[in-house]
């Protein structure tokens, strides 16, 4: 444990505020890498194995094809051409910040997606060209092969050495003066953090709260100043809360007299804020406070997956949404489809389809919702109920962009607004839009709601779908949609 003391001979109450550090936990041997030298060394390593493994991919199948090495250089370009492109769309997405590498599954899944990004992109190029002849196809999918097995090793031993390296609190550093306004508690949480990145905390200089006196807070720039004169400090760095950003200027532009560089780290709640996405706008820094469900990309990618589904989907449906129409004509009098206003994404109404397997058409105020044996469904209406088929229509509605194949089921604007009173965040599944099957159907959600525990589980279903939402879930819910409709659970 860090052991943090007051300096010996000082008067707190005269305005030195200062606390030094004795006994810092050294933890295993030293390497001579800095935790800020993480990024530009896995790049470097990037570039290397890609390097390394284009040019043992060209030797080994031209000494494989033809007995002769053939031409290194192009192995050299190629590797070139193919460590631009990956480590520039790496480094946009922010894939080498050292808590990315950390996170080895998010790794492994970026690495193969821009991999065989790079190599199809490439491949395009060659094509658009007419320079396929002047490029070794087997070198090049013995490169792209190998080149992925290399790049998903590394990162396993990036990741090995990382964590290694934080746990252990081997990472070199630089000497610094540390000036906070927390509490002892807070200090030490922080002191740890910088010396668990390598830091040394040469001494830790406490600056007064505002309710402290003015000479009181005067007299901390002069003290550090004093100490830092002459010592091996080589940064200043200031963790106090963005609240009193006016006073630390004030410190800051006294500090100014030191060669050293003065880094803030904010603390407290407000701190919050830099942890969020930013970006510009002219002059101006405009912070995220809330992301939006789906980027504009993925929303490009599901709205492109809906359209090409549904599409396939209506033609091969065809005649049985024909036949089920002539039955219903024939099994009882009323219209083939029912029409029913429903909520949407961002509480947009529009009308679902749905084939009519009542006798009733209820679209109003009160809507009693479907029991088991109600008199009110027709024989034929009983079983496309129980198979779902009286779903099938909502392809139009998915076709025309009201709705989605993946999402939160809709409800009738009645039953909405008697669940938006009885559960809390109800309306967060407006953020998306809703879905002819979703996360909570394949789970066994389906049919009434006659409770509060009910809905609440049904939402909190939608709510987590929304929240974890990939391609990859929305495939597995359209996998798992048609063994849920075989299990019937709760449709009638």
């Amino acid at each position: 444990m860090t052991s943090v003391k007051r300096s010996a001979g000082v008067d707190l109450s005269d305005g030195a505020f200062a606390r030094s550090l004795e006994g810092q936990p050294q933890g295993g041997r030293k390497w001579p890498i800095r935790y800020d030298s993480v990024e530009p060394l896995a790049i470097v390593t990037d570039l290397a194995t890609i390097v390394l493994v284009s040019v043992l991919s060209g030797i080994s199948y031209h000494l494989q094809d033809s007995g002769t090495p053939g031409d290194v250089s192009k192995y050299l370009g190629s590797a070139i051409l193919v460590s631009a492109l990956f480590i520039s769309l790496m480094k946009i997405r922010g894939m080498y910040r050292p808590t990315e590498l950390l996170l080895l599954r998010n790794q492994i899944r970026a690495v193969c997606l821009t991999w065989m990004s790079v190599f199809l992109l490439l491949a395009g190029t060659v094509f658009a060209l007419k320079i396929g002849s002047e490029i070794s196809r087997g070198t090049s999918v013995l490169f792209a092969t190998l080149g992925l097995i290399a790049m998903i090793a590394h990162r396993r031993i990036l990741r090995s050495l990382l964590a290694r390296g934080l746990a252990g609190k081997r990472f070199s550093g630089r000497n610094i003066v540390l000036i906070t306004d927390d509490s002892e508690e807070g200090d030490a949480s922080l002191i740890q953090s910088l010396t668990g990145l390598g830091f040394c905390v040469k001494r830790n200089f406490l600056f007064p709260r505002p309710t402290a006196d003015s000479c009181d807070r005067q007299s901390v720039a002069p003290s550090v100043v004093e100490y830092v004169r002459g010592s091996d400090v080589e940064e200043i760095v200031v963790g106090a809360d963005p609240r009193r950003w006016s006073e630390l200027r004030t410190l800051v532009a006294e500090l100014r007299v030191l060669p050293f560089p003065v880094s803030f780290v904010p603390l407290g709640t407000a701190s919050e804020i830099f942890r969020r996405p930013y970006r510009e706008l002219g002059n101006a820094i405009c912070v995220e406070l809330q992301r939006g469900p789906l980027t504009s990309i993925e929303q490009a990618a599901k709205r492109c997956i809906d359209v090409l589904f549904t599409g396939i989907a209506l033609t091969a449906l065809l005649p049985l949404l024909a036949l089920v129409a002539v039955a219903i004509k024939l099994d009882s009098p009323g219209p083939v489809l029912f029409r029913q206003k429903r909520c949407g994404f961002n509480g947009k109404c529009f009308q679902i389809y749905k084939f009519r397997t009542m006798s009733v058409l209820e679209d109003g105020p009160s809507i009693m919702q479907a029991q088991l044996a109600d008199e009110r469904v027709t024989h034929l209406g009983a079983l496309l109920r129980r198979t779902s088929i009286d779903e099938l229509p909502q392809l139009l509605n998915v076709l025309e962009g009201s709705m989605s194949l993946v999402g939160p089921r809709p409800h009738a604007l009645a039953h909405d607004n008697q669940f938006d009173k009885i559960v809390r965040n109800y309306a967060f599944r407006r953020r998306v839009k809703p879905g002819l099957t979703g996360w909570a159907q394949v789970n066994g959600c389906r049919g009434p709601t006659p409770t509060a525990e009910s809905i609440e589980q049904r939402v909190g279903f939608d709510l987590w779908y929304i929240d974890n939402w990939s391609l990859k879930l929305d495939f597995t819910i359209l996998l798992q949609t048609p063994l849920e409709i075989l299990y019937g659970r709760n449709a009638y």
